[in-house]
């Protein structure tokens, strides 16, 4: 709080996202694409040059990172390199650590997105509710802080739901029962098929068009038969509604939502990809019609008015009920048609972005493995000091060893992660900076959404959303699911599912 108020306002913005560990904003995210290898050869390179003469800007930094993603095309990585050599010698041994530490991700000093948010509300004396809302609308934390800062709450009640700006999308919570959905909601509840895509918002303004991803990444390029959709088959001048992409096979039912990611933000070869993976649309909601924001309206207004814009083969299949048996009904007709489960919207709720609520729940059946950790990584953050990512396999009744099919750090409560980690610790067989290998002893049951092709695991498989639902003292490593399991699950998806060849 108290440094944010030290720094000069061309400062504030680029200080926010490095602090945070983002580099960019969020919705202007740019890679700088340096692997390990190019930034340790600048680094062994900038020690030998240490040019620290006077202090290093977070300017500096901000326009060295600038340049450093701007570089492209042939030889890019050289140039790439020597960007980067420049810049650490002219820091000092803390400042390299900290720019290493932000081109890899891993800040882990605990000042989060959540942290920052407060610390900007203290700084300029503003709500911490409308500082959220207005990062909701802008995907730019840094621009939040600097009108903050400059010009508090009048300046941030002035952001809104704007045109070609993507805003973050609302979220669900999960529920496993439909009857805890419909207790929620007070019974009437409307039910959309969950679909197994990717998320999109499409903004059109007269004859302009932009679509943009769940990361608020601009996806227009690589979606050019929905910029066609949206131009030709929604009757509106102007609009900004909320969606999904599902890639689906030459019988039209839904593939994996692996295959819709070769084709998702490719901006190369475009036309043969979109023969190759086509793509169905399906729209369920309405963020601002014309010059009407809609995003405080109840969901069951919202969906009125996209009905009369958007054409019925465009919108979410829905049903509105009270009942568990049809709610149930609805869900088994979702998994049949390939879909991943339903969603769940209370009729009055509002549109709330970037935040997960039980206004919204996702339901979706899932399947069980008990697995071995065989493996963790240290936390950070909130989890410092914990083994809190576990690395779990199953057994290979062919080789004799346990393969890793996933990693998760989801499903355990603060006490059981610290008895975990020392139990782990007791178990430990070798060990990096951040990660310990353990002797294969503790099993546990492990629920997911999905099984998928995986080239990063020697298995082949890896499990997707994945989270530890309980510990099984009951059980031996000998006892744990086999590979050949996991591989039966995988095949078993595909009976309503699609496949690429």
């Amino acid at each position: 709080m108290e440094f944010l108020r030290t720094l000069s306002l061309d400062e504030v913005a680029p200080a926010v996202h490095l602090i945070i560990g983002s580099i960019f904003p969020e919705a202007d995210s740019k890679p700088l694409e340096i692997g390990y290898a190019t930034a340790s050869s600048a680094l062994k390179a900038g020690r030998q040059e240490k040019l620290v003469k006077a202090p290093l800007t977070i300017k500096a930094v901000r326009e060295g990172f600038e340049n450093i993603a701007k570089a492209k095309g042939p030889g890019s990585q050289g140039r790439k390199r020597a960007l980067l050599q420049v810049l650490l010698a002219q820091s000092t041994e803390i400042e390299t650590k900290w720019i290493l530490k932000n081109i890899f991700g891993e800040m882990q000093h605990g000042v989060n997105e959540g942290v920052m948010l407060d610390a900007i509300s203290k700084a300029s004396k503003v709500p911490e509710e409308l500082v959220r809302r207005a990062y909701t609308f802008t995907g730019d934390l840094g621009r939040v802080a600097s009108i903050a800062l400059s010009e508090g709450a009048v300046g941030l009640e002035k952001i809104g739901v704007e045109f070609f700006r993507a805003i973050k999308p609302m979220l669900a919570d999960m529920s496993y029962d439909i009857r805890e959905v419909l207790a929620e909601h007070g019974g009437l509840t409307a039910f959309e098929y969950k679909f197994d895509g990717a998320r999109i918002q499409i903004h059109r303004k007269g004859s302009k068009v932009r679509i943009f991803s769940r990361r608020l990444s601009d996806v227009t390029e690589s979606l050019p038969e929905i910029v066609e959709i949206a131009l030709k088959e929604l009757s509106a001048e102007a609009y900004i509604v909320d969606g999904e992409v599902v890639a689906i096979d030459a019988s039209k039912k839904p593939l994996p939502f692996q295959d819709l990611m070769r084709r998702f933000r490719r901006v190369k070869e475009v036309e043969e990809k979109v023969r190759e993976i086509p793509l169905n649309l399906y729209i369920f909601d309405l963020l601002r019609l014309g010059e009407k924001c809609l995003i405080d309206e109840a969901y069951q207004e919202r969906w009125n008015l996209l009905a009369k814009i958007c054409p019925e083969k465009y919108m979410a299949k829905r049903l509105i009920t009270d009942k568990l048996e049809e709610a149930q009904a609805f869900l088994y007709e979702a998994m049949k048609a390939g879909h991943e489960g339903l969603m769940a919207k209370a009729l009055s709720s509002p549109y709330v972005p970037g935040k997960r609520s039980r206004y919204w729940f996702k339901i979706k059946p899932f399947h069980r493995l008990d697995l071995v950790i065989v493996g963790a990584d240290w936390g950070y953050g909130r989890r410092q000091g914990w083994l809190s990512d576990y690395y779990l396999a199953a057994y290979d009744q062919v080789s004799g060893r346990f393969e890793l099919v996933g990693k998760t750090f989801k499903g355990l409560k603060d006490e059981e992660f610290e008895e975990m980690t020392k139990r782990l610790l007791s178990l430990k067989v070798s060990e990096t900076e951040h990660t310990i290998f353990v002797k294969p002893e503790v099993v546990v049951e492990v629920a997911f959404n999905e099984i998928q092709r995986s080239a990063r695991y020697r298995s082949g498989f890896a499990l997707r959303f994945a989270r530890i639902t309980r510990i099984r003292e009951d059980k031996s490593p000998e006892e744990v699911d086999t590979l050949e399991t996991v591989r039966r699950l995988y095949e078993a998806q595909f009976e309503h599912k699609g496949r690429m060849n």
